[in-house]
């Protein structure tokens, strides 16, 4: 297995994934939909095994590093992450007080119209993006990366203000998951 380069899942090794929705479409611009992924970030700990340790909500996609405690299989949490997550957001987009919902449900409708595995609609692009994490300096590339995604994208100043990520975790600071396993030595983001 080539080191650092994008595979499929296999082994409960620790991954960087990015998860993207479907056509790039600026979901998480809205703290109602960024709050799904978190709650469903905290239920995976929680009750099928992820551990994450670094993790952003970006406005179409989330970048984590992650594995999970035997006997869950990091690919089954994360199908299983992306299959809750679309359906609830989607249900929010539907039900909710949404401005694009027309937009978005047609283009979501279109995606899943072009699939053979979704029915109605397909909200996350097919694939993880997974890389194995090989060795220290590649993880703490990947997780400075994560934490520095806000910032490139000028959304924030610093990464610690940026509260859908995991780098106020690695201050110390509160955080919308506390759950963090944090990776030593810890980040100075001073």
């Amino acid at each position: 297995m080539e080191q650092g380069v994008k595979q499929n899942i296999k082994f409960n090794k620790s991954y960087f994934l990015t998860i993207t929705v479907e056509g790039w479409v600026d979901v998480f611009t809205r703290d109602i939909y960024r709050n799904i992924i978190i709650d469903s970030l905290r239920f995976c700990i929680y009750k099928k095994g992820l551990n994450v340790y670094a993790y952003v909500v970006m406005s179409n996609h989330i970048h984590m590093i992650a594995n999970c405690n035997e006997p869950f299989q990091l690919q089954e949490t994360i199908r299983d992450f992306k299959k809750f997550t679309a359906k609830r957001i989607l249900a929010q987009i539907e039900n909710g007080n949404e401005s694009r919902k027309e937009w978005m449900l047609d283009l979501f409708s279109s995606f899943g119209q072009e699939s053979q595995r979704h029915k109605k609609f397909k909200f996350w692009k097919s694939g993880n993006h997974a890389i194995e994490l090989y060795n220290s300096r590649f993880t703490w590339n990947k997780v400075n990366y994560i934490h520095q995604n806000p910032v490139r994208a000028n959304l924030v100043n610093k990464p610690t203000d940026w509260k859908y990520s995991s780098a106020s975790n690695y201050i110390e600071s509160e955080s919308l998951v506390p759950e963090i396993i944090l990776i030593t030595p810890p980040l100075n983001y001073g």
